[in-house]
């Protein structure tokens, strides 16, 4: 019972790490109807932001993480305004973006891998590591309890911004028809900025996380796959949808290594997303769309 709890957990914590992700894929792609595939290239420029700030300037995890946060922000706007905006301005096929965008990723990655080169590096130990009982039943990590209450925060915040602000209320119009809520008086480069500078945030926190999970390096964009995976699973274009297939998927991951093997994760990942395709290819919570004109 007690390895049940808290491979859950884990789960639950690895899942919230992936909804971060998730959630920023699926903002893009309800406004631009294309998957970003350089978001992971946000992910790692956070961490590194993070890891510098922390090692160079001996910041506290705080504003370290801050910096980290708005870098990753503005490089996710600044992606869009150099590789994505020229494209959607002179055609409305999206498939020209999706390509620029992987692209984009390999771009990212290889300028960390020529200045400042491949090897791993380890973020100081910011964030406790000590095991926590819960009521006698299992034990955790302090970290996996943060992870998942940070998600949580984030996560929420991102809904009552969405739900409670001027310029939520145009992203919500936008992702009905984007061309619709411009005739409407909406300033739509601007808008588009917002909402990339939101999922490169989004992208730094899940960054930062991985790196002390794991370790930072250039390719750790690449884990963003799997939160594609659960944006797809939950549905493109529907950021609750986005969040439950990120739980799904890190619940499945979890107590597939805690009781089959962990060599088996990726596999249960993927046999999910096929899964998903074959039988719901919208999604758990996605709708049928066609191509934004």
């Amino acid at each position: 019972m007690g390895t049940i709890i808290q491979q859950i957990i884990n789960g639950l914590s690895l899942g919230s790490i992936y909804a971060l992700i998730a959630v920023g894929y699926s903002l893009v792609y309800s406004i631009l109807l294309f998957s970003n595939f350089a978001h992971g290239g946000f992910l790692v420029i956070g961490g590194y932001i993070c890891y510098y700030l922390l090692r160079t300037l001996e910041l506290n995890i705080w504003f370290a993480s801050l910096g980290a946060l708005i870098g990753a922000g503005l490089a996710a706007v600044l992606v869009e305004y150099l590789a994505y905006k020229p494209i959607r301005e002179r055609t409305p096929v999206t498939l020209y973006m999706l390509i620029a965008s992987m692209g984009m990723s390999i771009v990212i990655e290889n300028i960390f891998v020529v200045t400042i080169g491949g090897r791993f590096r380890a973020l100081p130990p910011i964030i406790p590591a000590q095991t926590l009982d819960i009521f006698g039943l299992a034990t955790t990590s302090a970290f996996d309890l943060l992870s998942l209450a940070t998600a949580v925060v984030f996560l929420v915040g991102l809904q009552v911004f969405l739900s409670k602000t001027k310029w939520g209320l145009a992203v919500r119009a936008a992702s009905y028809n984007l061309k619709t809520a411009g005739l409407m008086g909406v300033n739509v480069n601007k808008l588009i900025s917002i909402v990339f500078f939101v999922a490169g945030l989004l992208a730094a926190i899940g960054g930062i996380f991985l790196s002390v999970r794991y370790t930072l390096y250039p390719q750790l964009g690449a884990i963003t796959t799997k939160a594609f995976v659960a944006a797809v699973i939950g549905g493109l274009g529907s950021l609750p949808g986005a969040v439950v297939g990120s739980l799904i998927l890190g619940l499945a991951e979890m107590l597939a290594a805690g009781f089959i093997s962990s060599q088996f994760r990726d596999l249960i990942v993927f046999a999910l997303l096929i899964i998903t395709l074959i039988f719901r290819p919208t999604g758990l919570f996605g709708k049928s769309v066609g191509e934004k004109v």
